[in-house]
């Protein structure tokens, strides 16, 4: 099995699961690690919030001890606020401390952070420096292949942040311009590759097994993230992990065991957040595992509105029991 060393933290695996904001909380993470993910990171996280103690920030940041290694991304661009935010994570737990300079909503670059920060080097590298002089764990980075196609500056960034220390970097194959249209740019990670020698991860578009093996020969990355082919499917990036070593194709739990799956989930979002919020968050997701069950379209539609729609808890219980019969019989159909 091949292993990626970031800064010392070993990787069972080359499959990591990426931040995804509302997605990627401690519920969700725990399966995908549970399921063989090589490693998960958390939803983004604001550097000034979590400075600030905010308690829905705290909550982002949960998972230590039953997640290996434990990831938190911070986002920001004040270098000692981050590494302000940096300490704290690296207190509750964190093994390695993730920077994001790839997010390209407008919320956060318009506060001229996420991938705003490719427009910026200096300051780049001036936020580096000062998180990493604040902590002793690993720092990584993750970013794109520029702002836009004039400013495709991701390789000469990659290679200054390693100069500055940085462990390990995952780039998404497109621009902040493109947000998510069109098609990421594999072959351009390649250039990240070239540019450093520290581990280089490649992000974008990985729906298939067959993607998995198309990203990693076009970008001759270390490892490969997947971000939204996991929504619905927590188990697929210990799936691909496992691909990748074996060339086994898991498709995951079926039927009665999804509904199981899906059940286990809703009860552990409910966990998290309490009742209300937790049928709010839950939502999204429930509504994912329908559309990745192979239903008719009509059929998934029906079944999204009632776990969607539904603000009773009991319900959505009773909802997600019945659902089993009709994902087994689509799975039998298949």
């Amino acid at each position: 099995m091949d292993t990626i060393n970031i800064g010392g933290v070993k990787l069972k695996g080359r499959v990591v699961l990426a931040p995804m904001s509302g997605i990627t909380d401690a519920p969700f993470r725990r399966l995908a690690h549970r399921f063989g993910a090589s490693m998960v990171v958390s939803e983004m996280v604001a550097g000034h919030d979590l400075a600030n103690g905010r308690p829905d920030t705290l909550r982002r940041t949960l998972g230590r001890g039953d997640i290996s290694p434990f990831v938190v991304q911070l986002a920001g661009r004040e270098p000692q606020l981050m590494a302000h935010a940096a300490r704290i994570a690296e207190d509750l737990g964190a093994d390695i401390i993730d920077i994001n300079m790839g997010c390209p909503a407008k919320k956060v670059t318009g506060g001229l952070s996420g991938s705003a920060l490719m427009r910026e080097p200096n300051r780049a590298l001036g936020i580096v420096a000062a998180v990493r002089g604040a902590v002793c764990v690993p720092v990584t980075v993750k970013m794109r292949t520029g702002w836009n196609d004039q400013n495709r500056n991701a390789p000469v960034l990659a290679r200054a942040l390693e100069a500055e220390g940085i462990a390990m970097i995952t780039v998404h194959g497109r621009t902040r311009a493109q947000f998510y249209k069109g098609k990421s740019d594999w072959s351009f990670i390649a250039h990240v590759k070239a540019a450093v020698s520290i581990p280089v991860i490649a992000n974008g578009d990985v729906e298939t097994f067959d993607d998995a093996t198309g990203i990693l020969g076009a970008s001759g990355a270390d490892g490969l993230m997947i971000g939204r082919g996991s929504q619905g499917r927590p188990w697929f990036p210990g799936a691909v992990a496992r691909f990748i070593d074996s060339g086994q194709r898991d498709t995951g739990p079926r039927g009665p065991r999804l509904a199981d799956l899906m059940a286990e989930h809703y009860e552990n979002i409910l966990s998290h957040y309490g009742i209300a919020l937790g049928l709010r968050a839950a939502r999204k997701h429930l509504g994912w595992y329908v559309e990745r069950a192979g239903l008719e379209p009509s059929v998934a539609r029906t079944w999204r509105a009632e776990f969607c729609q539904n603000d009773d808890a009991n319900a959505v219980r009773a909802a997600i029991a019945r659902f089993g019969n009709a994902a087994h019989n689509a799975a039998e159909a298949a």
